[in-house]
């Protein structure tokens, strides 16, 4: 019992379809190398010379690509539209700007306190200042909306300067305080 049933046990046998095992691997290998020698001889076609075929564009060649430097303003300027901060920016414009929004004549004697629903407060530092804001009214609002954009600010509350308040304080009674002083 020392032989082997099998004949050539070691050896790949070949099927009746042709190669197997190692021989098989080898062929397709040949046939791989041989296609490959082939494609090397023949004279390589330029993309869309003739052919009517389109090149297709990648990162490479010439003209702009996302990939280059971007200017840091144009950078920060789409990020604003796409995470859609260009009205809060509109809006903080008018405070951070004051002087060149309004011109420095009118920014000298007043300044915004608060923009809330389109309408922009203004604090003027004297009455007279205050009436004469709210004849410029008109110009103001024209100005704003030319330099921040339309629909910012729809609406101007001018006020005088703010007189002390005496509600509050160290000295301050809660209620109505004593009666007797004047009855």
């Amino acid at each position: 019992m020392s032989e082997d049933p099998r004949p050539d046990a070691d050896k790949p046998t070949a099927g009746a379809d042709g190669p197997a095992g190692p021989e098989l691997a080898r062929a397709v290998l040949d046939a791989a190398l041989a296609r490959r020698r082939e494609a090397m001889r023949q004279p390589r076609k330029r993309a869309g010379s003739g052919t009517g075929q389109k090149r297709l564009r990648g990162y490479s060649g010439p003209g702009p690509d996302p990939r280059d430097p971007q200017l840091f303003g144009a950078m920060l300027e789409r990020l604003v539209k796409a995470r859609g901060w260009e009205k809060p920016k509109a809006e903080a414009t008018v405070f951070g700007a004051w002087e060149r929004v309004v011109g420095p004549d009118i920014a000298d004697h007043s300044r915004p306190v608060k923009l809330e629903g389109g309408v922009l407060t203004v604090e003027a530092e004297s009455t007279a200042w205050a009436t004469q804001l709210r004849m410029l009214t008109a110009t103001i609002l024209r100005k704003i909306a030319g330099e921040v954009g339309h629909n910012v600010v729809a609406r101007l509350n001018i006020h005088g300067p703010a007189a002390p308040s005496w509600n509050r304080g160290p000295r301050r009674v809660q209620g109505r305080g004593p009666r007797d002083t004047y009855g």
